[in-house]
């Protein structure tokens, strides 16, 4: 060293024994053994209880580090192996960290509670007289446990002792379980190993798993036949559509199986740590959806066909509608229909013949100019509809049809076809055209909701209205029924002005009583369309879609009117702001 070095150091650097004892190396040694290494950082474990820096498990870790030397970090985790379900842990995570802080805040202060021992009471007799030694506290190991809401599971973590507090044992641990009455779904090889294990301390235990409960599955129904029809036909590549593959009726021999019932199961009861049971719910058994023309078999798990016919799930019940099969055309040989079930037609319904069922009615052929078709149900008419401007057709749900040409059709639900011409259509649902021709030429259409179709008019401007929103078929017959009334009420005047007569007074009854029942039917027809106007509130009023639109083309919407007076592509029309619009 230079002699400017030296006299440097003399002058600037303390001596050796001036160094502050924090400094010497043996001393920063022996520290930064006692200290342990923090944590490396992990992704987020949801498993692993977070612990704040003011939380009182810290200053009790601090407290054993300074009495026993270093001690890795606490090891809070709940679910080594990950065999809880991700729910409970989310809903036991707090309930825990709460428990925790709780225990380790009351530990700390209890630790905290060292007592001086007392100085002598006259301090002037010995002045030189030191205080007395410290009276260390002595707090022996504790296991502390933390059950489930449930009681289904149960954590340990073991606290260190403090002072000259006797370390954990397994005695200790088997005595403290016993003081919480935990006895069931131990597992005793990780509490012998945990009274023995280096890092015993500030380390989270799952001890004990008991059973959980296991609630019994309910009834099922296994149905052999839909609960519901699809009712759409599809369009295949080369867009038409095969009305012959839309099958509506079910049909059912006499003592075939409907559908049979799965029994629920008796619930499996579970027990908690504390060796508790824990009651479970048997399933609930459902009953077998009986109704017209079924029955249940005698072991009561099955619900059979009681005769033949189509098998139909109304309301919430299977039935089984008697089915009257013509293998031929409806004419004279079978004349004028009405059945009580469907009614399936191979052939044609001729001209002038009536055909009425409370089902379905299938029409392999055509119907004719002149005839009138009524459905409770569905209507598939495989080869169209042929009128005059006389033929009437009805049904309670959809109908299904090749083409309709000079016919009045009302259908509650929707109506799918390739053609219509010169037709009166009252339709509740929407009216479809996206298959062969899909064309509307003539006539009017009025649906609900909607029309579909590839072309709409005429290149010669033919009239053809189109009339959205509201409830067509309600509506329509509401008119009906007040021009009947107005009828009646004329044929009542007209028999009130002649002598009186037996023949009279049956004559002006029976004209009473048609009265009676029309008003009773006018009454409901405007409470259901008073309905329909509450939940057509929220609604656009119907839309119109379209190919092309010819001019000559007049669409209704509400009070709204709008004529065509040129050729429209890709046409959507549809009421905003009060208004019809193209788009």
């Amino acid at each position: 060293m230079s002699f400017k070095d030296k006299l440097s150091s003399f002058l600037f650097h303390p001596k050796k024994e001036e160094l502050p004892e924090e400094a010497l190396p043996e001393e920063l040694e022996r520290t930064a053994q006692e200290i342990p290494e923090a944590p490396a950082a992990a992704p987020d474990d949801p498993t692993r209880l977070e612990i704040p820096s003011d939380h009182p498990i810290r200053q009790l870790h601090e407290l054993r580090q300074k009495e026993s030397g270093a001690l890795p970090y606490p090891h809070l985790c709940m679910d080594e192996d990950g065999v809880l379900p991700p729910e409970l842990l989310e809903k036991e995570k707090n309930r825990l960290q709460s428990s925790l802080k709780s225990v380790c805040g009351t530990r700390w202060k209890a630790a905290k509670g060292r007592t001086r021992g007392k100085h002598s009471k006259k301090k002037a007799e010995s002045e030189a007289a030191a205080e007395a030694p410290e009276e260390q506290l002595i707090m022996d190991a504790r296991p502390w446990f933390h059950l489930s809401s449930d009681k289904i599971y149960a954590w340990m973590l073991i606290f260190p002792p403090v002072g000259a507090g006797a370390e954990v044992s397994r005695d200790m641990i088997y005595q403290a379980l016993a003081a919480q009455n935990i006895s069931f779904g131990l597992n005793t090889a990780l509490l012998d190993r945990a009274a023995h294990d280096r890092d015993r301390y500030f380390n989270l235990y799952l001890v004990a798993i008991g059973k959980p409960a296991f609630d019994g599955r309910n009834g099922n129904i296994v149905d052999n036949f839909p609960r519901e029809i699809q009712r759409v036909l599809e369009v295949n590549e080369f867009g038409q559509v095969d009305y012959t593959t839309l099958n509506l009726i079910c049909n059912v021999e006499e003592g075939q199986e409907i559908c049979h019932l799965i029994r629920p199961t008796e619930g499996e009861p579970g027990r908690t740590v504390t060796n508790q049971e824990v009651p479970a719910k048997s399933g609930k058994s459902v009953p077998l959806p009986k109704g017209r023309n079924t029955e249940i078999s005698e072991d009561g798990d099955t619900l059979i066909a009681s005769m033949p016919g189509h098998v139909e799930f109304a309301g919430s019940t299977f039935q089984v509608k008697p089915v009257l099969d013509i293998d031929g055309d409806v004419d004279f040989s079978t004349g004028k229909i009405k059945f009580v079930g469907d009614v399936n037609i191979k052939g044609d319904v001729l001209s002038g013949f009536t055909v009425k069922a409370m089902g379905n009615i299938y029409v392999g052929g055509v119907v004719e100019a002149g005839s009138t078709v009524e459905a409770g149900g569905d209507l598939t008419v495989v080869k169209g509809i042929l009128g005059d401007g006389t033929t009437v057709i009805r049904a309670g749900r959809c109908i299904f049809a090749k083409y309709i040409e000079n016919a009045t059709i009302f259908v509650r639900g929707n109506l799918q076809t390739d053609c219509i011409v010169n037709g009166r259509i009252y339709c509740d649902g929407e009216v479809i055209l996206r298959s062969g021709r899909g064309s509307i030429i003539g006539g009017r259409v009025w649906a609900a909701k909607r029309v579909n179709a590839s072309a709409v008019g005429a290149k010669s401007e033919v009239k053809t209205s189109i009339a959205l929103g509201g409830m067509p078929c309600a509506t329509l017959e509401k008119d009906l029924v007040r021009k009947k009334l107005v009828s009646l009420a004329a044929e009542l005047e007209r028999l009130e002005a002649q002598l009186d007569s037996p023949a009279k007074a049956s004559l002006m009854g029976k004209v009473r009583m048609k009265m009676s029942m029309s008003e009773l039917r006018l009454k409901q027809l405007e409470e259901e369309l008073d309905s329909a106007r509450e939940d057509l509130k929220d609604q656009d009023g119907g839309r119109m879609e379209c190919g092309v639109a010819y001019a000559g083309t007049e669409i209704n919407m509400g009070d709204e009117f709008l004529r065509l007076r040129q050729e429209t592509h890709q046409c959507v029309a549809k009421l905003l702001c009060g208004e019809i619009v193209l788009m």
